[in-house]
């Protein structure tokens, strides 16, 4: 399943099939590598020695370039992600869709990524059904709410809906400056607000992606979905002065370092970490600046990539056109990556601590031998191999879609 229906609904009769052609390739090559890229943040979850031992790699003091960077690269998948979602459901609502249709399609979508998030997501993160292991609400879970929440939003006129979508954006940071002296508690703010976790049954419930902003971002890509349908030279254009606006806004609020993030960037102890200072902005939740940061290269990567075809043999198109067969397959073969170099490592000792989370995942760091986890070039070398061995699968279930017309295989796998 993809995370938006763009390839199955440009087929819109007053738009030439050329032009259809090249604004499918387009999103489908952002979406493409920013599936690859992501893939690596989470491979060095289960496989790099700093991040088993719990070490957050955007932590100045503590960190290297190489782990900095390596994190600092995945950014742009979240919001690409619920960017082109949000740019789906517009093209789903174009191809001779009512809004009750959309809205109904969004609910049941929305609804059924959570419902991976919590069964099958939650296996390949743990390995074990047991129940006294923290819950993650991460990305499916905030993709399905935010479908959810867009199910009602489409109701309302694109330029009100625009509106509301940039002024939740530009004015969330003071929001939370407002509330930042004494935040409000409990699950429900928590899941609507703020990145956290709770106490649930036992164990806890981790929160790294609340509602607001997020539904901004997805309401954003619907509205954006209408410059997609206007001339190729235009849309460019259009595309390309937004990515360069946001991305010149960012460095501008940034420097200025008095709107946008709650974590202002310092002069640090030699020039590059004070560039690394400069770009670390706040994802949990997302800052102003973290998503003009992200967005605005994803848009002029939009617009480059508009005047490309790729083949659809291409890894980029391939990954593109089935990003949840890939997403919930990565995070399996990383998983059983860490499990078969654990093995390697500590022969059949490491049947006793690895049918559980690994620390990365909310596991105690004690549980596991110490220095456990490999060095950073041991998870790029995974990397690598699970994207290439990932390849000819996704390319089977690409085919397979595009034979196939079944509502439940091209609308949910």
């Amino acid at each position: 399943m993809r995370v938006d229906v763009v390839s199955r609904t440009l087929t819109n009769g007053d738009l030439a099939p050329a032009t259809r052609l090249a604004r499918l390739t387009s999103v489908d090559t952002l979406r493409g590598i920013v599936m690859i890229v992501m893939a690596l943040d989470h491979v060095r979850d289960f496989i790099h020695r700093d991040a088993l031992a719990g070490e957050q790699p955007t932590i100045l003091f503590t960190t290297t370039l190489p782990v900095f960077m390596t994190r600092w690269v995945t950014h742009v998948c979240a919001p690409v992600f619920m960017f082109t979602a949000g740019i789906g459901a517009y093209f789903y609502l174009r191809n001779g869709r009512t809004r009750a249709q959309l809205s109904q399609f969004l609910v049941t979508r929305g609804l059924w990524l959570i419902v991976l998030e919590l069964t099958v997501m939650r296996f390949a993160y743990n390995f074990n059904l047991g129940q006294s292991y923290p819950w993650l609400l991460l990305i499916l879970w905030i993709l399905g709410l935010c479908m959810i929440a867009l199910a009602a939003l489409v109701w309302l006129p694109l330029r009100v809906l625009a509106g509301v979508s940039v002024a939740t954006i530009v004015l969330q940071p003071l929001v939370a400056g407002a509330i930042s002296s004494e935040p409000p508690t409990g699950p429900s703010w928590q899941l609507l607000f703020q990145a956290g976790f709770f106490p649930a049954g036992g164990t806890f419930v981790a929160t790294p992606y609340p509602l607001v902003p997020w539904f901004a971002v997805m309401a954003l890509g619907f509205c954006c979905g209408e410059i997609l349908e206007w001339p190729g030279h235009e849309r460019r254009r259009v595309m390309w002065r937004l990515g360069v606006g946001m991305s010149a806004a960012f460095v501008l609020l940034r420097a200025l370092n008095v709107y946008g993030d709650p974590s202002p960037w310092e002069t640090q102890f030699n020039p590059v970490m004070t560039v690394l200072s400069f770009i670390n902005t706040s994802k949990y939740p997302p800052s102003l600046l973290f998503l003009l940061m992200t967005l605005g290269p994803a848009l002029i990567a939009l617009s480059v990539f508009d005047r490309t075809t790729l083949r659809r043999t291409n890894p980029l198109i391939v990954f593109g056109r089935v990003p949840l067969f890939y997403f919930v397959l990565h995070f399996v073969a990383a998983h059983l990556a860490s499990f078969a170099l654990a093995v390697l490592t500590y022969g059949t000792a490491a049947f006793s601590f690895m049918l559980q989370p690994v620390s990365s995942m909310g596991t105690d760091p004690a549980a596991f031998p110490q220095d456990f986890g490999w060095p950073l070039w041991v998870a790029y070398a995974v990397w690598i191999a699970i994207v290439a061995g990932l390849y000819p699968l996704c390319r089977w279930f690409a085919a397979v879609k595009e034979r196939r017309r079944d509502w439940w295989l091209l609308s949910y796998l």
